[in-house]
């Protein structure tokens, strides 16, 4: 059985912020309906399994979900909440006596080798431009449009007839961009706010209502929110489109026709 999980839901600071009082960040502290991870991801197909992007709060998820070991990491982009914890990754390979293997785009590796150039003595650095394959999924990447933090790169997986894409930091994607979006059964969208009031220019990911416009134009069977800010009180009913929902720590989601 191919599932997807979450790990993490969370944008870059994640829920609570350390320096924020407001009423979610601290129902965040209290009873942690609101605590949020760094956003990632774990698919597995009943035997083998990947990771997609690995924060600051990988350690911890790790120790949430009972895991001892990850083999593969594939990532989005070389952003702090996305890589910060392969060091950690790097050493318990170290440790372990196996090399892990990451993929992601060239480009995305040069960075990460630049800003951690000791991690290739213990994880294997592989290209995934031109596709991969992991878990019997058919993976192919494209730059998204990330705002003023620049780009990223979202994941379209596809696997005897079931398609969907991983796109948690993106914003205003061009037609383009949005190609790969169409026929899909499940979209992974990052939305960090509700509704955003920020001067456009200053930001860098969708939010819920334009999210769910994007929705309306290409019309993926499901989606699914995850990279939520302290903007977002699950507790609270939101006005979803339909077939959309909020991702949360733990939850499990079939990837299979």
């Amino acid at each position: 059985m191919d599932t997807l999980t979450f790990l993490g839901t969370g944008d870059a600071m994640g829920v609570p912020r350390v320096y924020c009082d407001c009423e979610i960040c601290s129902e965040a502290r209290m009873s942690g309906m609101n605590r949020r991870l760094r956003s990632s991801a774990l698919v597995c197909d009943g035997q083998d399994m990947f990771v997609i992007d690995c924060g600051p709060d990988w350690r911890k998820m790790m120790e949430l979900i009972e895991m001892r070991e990850v083999q593969s990491m594939l990532i989005t982009h070389a952003h702090f909440d996305h890589i910060a914890g392969l060091p950690e990754w790097a050493d318990a390979c170290r440790w372990l006596g196996r090399k892990g293997n990451l993929y992601a785009p060239r480009e995305v590796l040069e960075q990460i080798g630049r800003q951690y150039p000791w991690l290739s003595g213990h994880i294997n650095m592989m290209e995934a431009d031109t596709g991969i394959t992991l878990c019997g999924w058919d993976i192919t990447c494209w730059k998204v449009n990330h705002g003023k933090n620049g780009y990223s790169y979202a994941y379209r997986f596809e696997k005897n007839g079931y398609a969907w894409v991983y796109n948690s930091d993106s914003i205003h994607l061009s037609e383009e961009e949005k190609k790969p979006l169409h026929g899909l059964d499940l979209l992974v969208l990052g939305t960090s706010f509700v509704h955003e009031t920020a001067e456009f220019s200053t930001r860098s990911v969708y939010d819920m209502k334009e999210a769910a416009e994007l929705l309306a134009e290409v019309k993926p069977k499901r989606a699914i929110y995850t990279h939520m800010s302290h903007d977002v009180d699950t507790r609270k009913k939101l006005d979803l489109p339909v077939g959309t929902e909020l991702a949360a720590f733990g939850m499990v989601v079939k990837i299979k026709r």
